[in-house]
């Protein structure tokens, strides 16, 4: 299983609606408000790397009041 933590620039205002859909993502595992210079961190799981870029990629940084994202690849 690889693991990955997304941290998001969110605009503002939005965490609340952004926090509920990316909870709603598949591999989206955990979902976390925090303060200081990124808005929330996204803990993301899948079976494999292709699978983990997909997540990423694809349904987080396109969606909607994300600004920026920096990911963490977990060993």
């Amino acid at each position: 299983m690889k693991k990955a933590f997304v941290l998001i620039n969110s605009e503002l205002g939005s965490e609340a609606s952004l926090k509920a859909d990316l909870k709603r993502i598949p591999g989206v595992v955990g979902v976390y408000v925090v303060y200081g210079m990124y808005d929330m961190i996204a803990e993301v799981e899948a079976e494999s790397d292709w699978k983990l870029k997909d997540v990423i990629f694809t349904r987080i940084r396109t969606m909607e009041h994300v600004r920026s994202t920096l990911t963490l690849n977990s060993v």
